[in-house]
């Protein structure tokens, strides 16, 4: 009873939520606007399967394994996506994730930062591939939009003899600079503008504030690591441009 009376003022808080930011977008008519919307349905559906699963796959290995297999394609399909579907997308952006992936998880578990159980590997693989993914997407549409209003720039370098790679470097670096800024930021003001996500969650799962902080911080720096390793490995392989690019909607 208690849950179903929870779920009432639950819902009503999202459907208002939900109206507010659909009557904003609409009154400033921006393309799109029900975009989040339908963003926020479809993760209400999603996150109550993924409750109902992982309440059972918790304490299993290769079935935590799975899902988050599962968690990383659908990433490299969103991220792909977002730059224009291709092969090449779908290799530039699966190889690039699983890299910064690999090598944030190697760390954290090879130092014994964390210890290899179950719950953690889903708690912060999930985190990672979640933002490896946005830091990919964002990687990926703000090297070819820089490419693309710098067009001009760009044929200059290579009608002097530089390389494709070499014609677009310094904007590839920037995109990966401007692809971070938003996990830097929320890593430079972590406990000043919010609480974290994982460090809220932690508390409210029983952990101690104190470990909780310890959790939240290897996560921050985890995803740092990973997101500069993706972001590096996108703009490396985008960079070689020969032909103007078009930048998916």
């Amino acid at each position: 009873m208690s849950a179903s009376v929870d779920l009432i003022p639950t819902l009503i808080g999202v459907g208002i939520l939900v109206a507010v930011a659909t009557a904003a977008l609409l009154l400033f008519r921006v393309r799109g606007s029900w975009a989040p919307a339908a963003a926020i349905a479809r993760g209400v559906v999603q996150l109550a399967i993924i409750s109902l699963i992982l309440g059972g796959i918790i304490t299993q290995p290769a079935l935590i394994a799975v899902a988050l297999l599962v968690m990383f394609g659908v990433a490299v399909s969103v991220a792909t996506q977002r730059i224009g579907w291709s092969g090449h997308g779908a290799l530039v952006m699966s190889t690039s994730i699983a890299a910064g992936i690999a090598v944030a998880a190697a760390a954290v578990f090879g130092s014994g930062a964390l210890a290899p159980t179950p719950r953690y590997a889903l708690a912060i693989g999930a985190i990672i591939i979640g933002n490896t993914m946005n830091i990919a997407t964002l990687t990926g549409r703000l090297f070819r939009r820089t490419v693309l209003d710098h067009w001009e720039e760009v044929e200059g370098w290579l009608a002097l003899g530089a390389t494709p790679r070499r014609s677009t470097l310094d904007l590839a670096r920037g995109a990966v600079r401007d692809a971070l800024i938003p996990s830097v930021d929320q890593t430079k003001t972590t406990g000043l503008v919010v609480l974290p996500g994982a460090f809220v969650g932690a508390i409210f799962g029983g952990l101690s504030p104190l470990e909780a902080g310890r959790f939240q911080i290897i996560v921050l720096a985890a995803i740092m690591a990973a997101g500069s390793v993706t972001a590096v490995l996108v703009a490396t392989w985008l960079g070689p441009v020969r032909t103007k690019p078009v930048v998916a909607a």
